[in-house]
């Protein structure tokens, strides 16, 4: 880990408590995060490069790859249910469903490993994990993404409990933004230089979204706003896992090389003491 540092620091600062290890993620690390008792978990190595590369190449020649129009720039297979309705976003993961499996086709799914083991660890403590869902459809198990800004950033400073929090009430979301908003980010391909993961140690309010015109989308902070708050670069290789607080914010470095940066992402959190989400 690199740790980055400017020289004015601002008022609001909340400190990360980060775990980083080579090896399997552990349930008991998951929950951690899912109840906010450890702000990030970088796992190296947490699955194999070959399963990398096989779930690279199934993206890069998958038939349901789009490019983004909203705004974020980068393409993407999937569905996000960032700034859209619930009967948008859920036709949209039930027609994109038969591509997200084919990123996996015939291979070992590090995604939905991961779930399995949390809802049976979960399910002994009396709670309940699934995709999030209604009379729409249902949450798919991950999206593929590839960010494409240019300059400093990939993918520029932002947190992800706005637009939980503003999803509408035909969503079940709201409700897990007033708890943890985990964001899991699985790397099968990252770029020669730059990509990395990058969290401030900052978790905006909703009085500092308005400040900052991002109440409903969290996208993006100036560089400014962020000047002098101390931050943290996660230093990712394919075949890495990192789980963090996506009330932080966090961005992606800028990034070169011949091979492109691909996660796969979703987010999950508690809507109940009884009841996990995820979504993507």
């Amino acid at each position: 880990m690199v740790t980055a540092q400017v020289s004015k620091a601002p008022p609001a600062i909340s400190p990360i408590s980060v775990k980083e290890r080579i090896g399997t993620i552990s349930t008991a690390e998951i929950i951690s995060v899912l109840r906010g008792e450890i702000t990030a978990v970088h796992i190296r190595q947490a699955f194999s490069i070959e399963l990398a590369n096989e779930i690279t190449g199934n993206f890069a020649r998958n038939p349901g790859l789009k490019e983004r129009k909203d705004g974020v720039p980068g393409h993407y297979i999937g569905a996000s249910h960032y700034q859209k309705d619930a009967a948008t976003y859920f036709a949209e993961a039930e027609s994109a469903r038969p591509f997200v499996d084919a990123i996996f086709d015939n291979l070992v799914d590090p995604v939905r490993g991961l779930f399995d083991a949390l809802k049976r660890e979960l399910h002994n403590q009396g709670v309940e994990l699934r995709p999030t869902r209604s009379a729409y459809g249902q949450a798919n198990v991950c999206r593929g993404l590839r960010w494409s800004g240019t300059g400093p950033y990939a993918l520029e400073p932002h947190d992800d409990v706005a637009q939980v929090l503003c999803a509408g009430s035909d969503y079940e979301l709201p409700a897990v933004g007033r708890n943890t908003v985990v964001a899991a980010n699985f790397y099968p391909n990252m770029p020669e230089q730059g990509g990395n993961l990058r969290v401030w140690s900052h978790k905006p309010t909703v009085i500092d979204r308005q400040s900052q015109g991002v109440e409903t989308t969290g996208y993006p902070y100036s560089t400014r706003y962020l000047d002098g708050i101390p931050c943290h670069d996660f230093e990712l290789k394919a075949g890495d896992i990192a789980l963090i607080d996506g009330g932080f914010i966090h961005g992606v470095t800028g990034q070169s090389g011949k091979r492109d940066r691909l996660l796969l992402n979703c987010f999950f959190g508690f809507a109940r003491p009884d009841l996990v989400l995820w979504w993507t």
